[in-house]
């Protein structure tokens, strides 16, 4: 099954299941199972290491201590859309990370920028001497 772009997860590894919820329908709550949680283990995403690392940290709330990845959605009344709920946020997650952070470049201030912070902080400095008093001198 098709999760998120290039990743293919196979259907038994995926596990649903609807219990009671707590979310909008008024009555209907006391009466359907509404509420979705996904289940997947870690080891079933066919990650690379680097991309793994990151939905740990991305999910680290979702993340069980059997290594596990649950998702919950109880937002709307039919179960069939919760479903797709937990379905869309997996694949927000899976997204999210693949996506290699930026590596920082140090770099230096340029000539210019340092001449432009003196020359303000000589203004601000010479503001603020003109509003003492003559008399103190500072």
């Amino acid at each position: 099954m098709m999760v998120a772009p290039g990743v293919r997860i196979a259907c038994a590894a995926l596990r649903t299941k609807a219990v009671l919820s707590s979310g909008p329908g008024g009555q209907n709550v006391n009466k359907r199972s509404t509420r979705v949680e996904l289940r997947i283990a870690l080891e079933d995403i066919p990650l690379h290491e680097a991309a793994l690392r990151r939905l740990r940290s991305i999910a680290s709330h979702l993340v069980t201590d059997g290594d596990e990845l649950v998702i919950a959605c109880d937002e709307n009344r039919s179960q069939r859309r919760n479903k797709q709920g937990c379905f869309a946020r997996l694949r927000e997650l899976l997204v999210a990370a693949q996506v290699r952070p930026k590596v920082r470049k140090a770099t230096r201030p340029t000539l210019g920028s340092k001449r432009r912070r003196l020359e303000e902080k000589k203004r601000r400095g010479e503001v603020k001497r003109r509003r003492q008093r003559p008399d103190e001198g500072g």
